[in-house]
């Protein structure tokens, strides 16, 4: 693990072994000795901390605070006075500082600014990656889609996010339905407060009430203090409830009447508390024949389908196949440091002939998997998982043709024709490489580069002893 940098400048010899004896054991310790070259080491390098007196040749301490802010407004500045009036002090933390430090001081009292203002920069740097990932991942563009059924689906979530209805989203394993509740949520009004997310099916159906609702101290043996529920985190937010049909049949009952009113009673509590909590649903199974068949109770149901959002899996939008896999492909491709220009003919085949039964989740499976095993330039067929390769045939089926665009149709049917070209040139000349370039009118070079492109090897073609 990286140890954090700390840059110390004071025109004193003395303080700046001082920093390094304090420092030393845990932090990576730079000195300067004036201003100037305290900026010039701040400008080259990166540090998370700077220590600077206030009082220095070249730049003063305020020179450097000002000049720090403006090139690298993500380090921590502390200053060092030997003036320890309040003005100064103030006028420190007003133009930005972390804190300061007043001589004479205690090393402990310096290294726990330092320790502090270190930490202060590592939950500032981690908020900020959150709110980038947050802002790349859940505003609909991790929802590929160009098939007439996700525009549908783009379309009814916009209309979702403009309003605080209950949203119901069903859909297979695998289709985003999580991913589809956070763009609804942090493309609404409620964006900045919190979405909380339970799977119903992964909780005991012992502990579901008591986690939904919270409990208050001594409501059951272990319940030593008050704890609040998921839905009081959530309040001002968005609930997300995942799997909302495992539900147990008698906590609907106390669910449905939350979801009305919109409060809570904590368990072994004797007073309701109001919530404020917008609520998404989402099911992999068939809620109005579980209500048919009283596993589920038909006005939770009502409750919860205001505004339903069918997530169609992948198998029903196949002309989207080839565009979520490149964007998966150039996505965990940047993520792992690989870099992959596309898919070989043979595995674009391959990818559609297969009907994804796992949906999404299990093409970028397939798609992680075929980037950790092969180093070619494009992915061959050889790199996807064994039950997509046994979907690959010589012709898609017409119906998986007519998905596609004309000059998607094209490039396929010239890789094809390519590659039965080379097989049959290859079979004619036994494997010999510069007379099947005689024979195709091409460069040798030329002619190996697209064997290798297409994984034909002239041995496989040449007389066995």
């Amino acid at each position: 693990m990286t140890r954090p940098r700390v840059l110390v400048g004071d025109d004193k010899e003395n303080i700046l072994k001082l920093f390094q004896k304090i420092l030393g054991q845990d932090y990576d310790v730079v000195t300067a000795k004036d201003g100037t070259e305290l900026l010039a080491l701040a400008g080259a390098g990166d540090f998370d901390v700077i220590v600077t007196d206030i009082r220095m040749p070249g730049a003063d301490g305020f020179t450097v605070l000002r000049e720090v802010q403006r090139a690298k407004p993500d380090v921590e500045v502390i200053l060092i006075t030997a003036y320890a009036s309040v003005p100064a002090a103030v006028q420190a933390m007003k133009e930005g500082a972390y804190d300061y430090l007043s001589k004479p001081f205690e090393p402990d009292e310096a290294l726990l600014v330092v320790q502090r203002a270190v930490e202060r920069r590592r939950l500032r740097a981690q908020a900020r990656d959150l709110k980038r990932a947050l802002e790349g991942s859940y505003r609909f563009n991790e929802l590929v889609g160009k098939s007439p059924a996700m525009q549908e689906v783009f379309d009814l979530m916009h209309r979702a996010a403009a309003t605080d209805a209950t949203v119901l989203i069903s859909g297979e394993s695998g289709t985003g339905k999580e991913l589809a509740a956070r763009a609804i949520h942090f493309a609404s009004a409620r964006e900045s407060r919190p979405f909380v997310a339970v799977n119903c099916g992964a909780i005991p159906e012992t502990l579901i009430e008591s986690e939904l609702f919270g409990y208050v101290r001594g409501a059951f043996t272990g319940a030593n203090a008050d704890r609040r529920g998921l839905m009081e985190e959530a309040n001002t937010g968005t609930l997300f409830l995942d799997e909302v049909g495992e539900l147990p049949l008698a906590l609907q009952v106390r669910f449905t009447r939350a979801l009305q009113e919109r409060v809570v009673r904590p368990v072994g509590a004797t007073r309701e508390k109001k919530v404020d909590v917008r609520v998404i649903s989402a099911t992999n199974v068939d809620l109005k024949a579980a209500v048919a068949a009283r596993a589920f109770r038909e006005d939770l149901y009502y409750r919860l389908n205001v505004f339903p959002i069918r997530l169609p899996p992948l198998r029903e939008r196949r002309e989207d196949i080839l565009l979520l896999a490149a964007h998966l492909l150039e996505r965990h491709g940047q993520r792992l440091g690989i870099r992959v220009e596309g898919f070989e003919p043979q595995a674009l085949s391959a990818l559609l002939e297969y009907d994804w039964p796992g949906n999404v989740r299990e093409l970028e499976n397939a798609i992680e998997r075929s980037l950790a095993v092969s180093s070619a330039p494009r992915l061959p067929l050889e790199a996807l998982p064994d039950e997509i390769r046994k979907a690959a045939s010589d012709h898609p089926r017409l119906g998986q043709l007519s998905d596609l665009s004309y000059r998607a149709v094209m490039d396929l049917a010239r890789d094809r024709t390519s590659r039965e070209y080379l097989i049959a040139l290859m079979r004619a000349c036994s494997g010999n490489v510069t007379q099947a370039a005689e024979r195709a009118a091409m460069e040798r070079e030329s002619l190996h580069r697209l064997l290798k492109r297409y994984g034909i090897r002239p041995e496989d073609f040449r007389a066995r002893e």
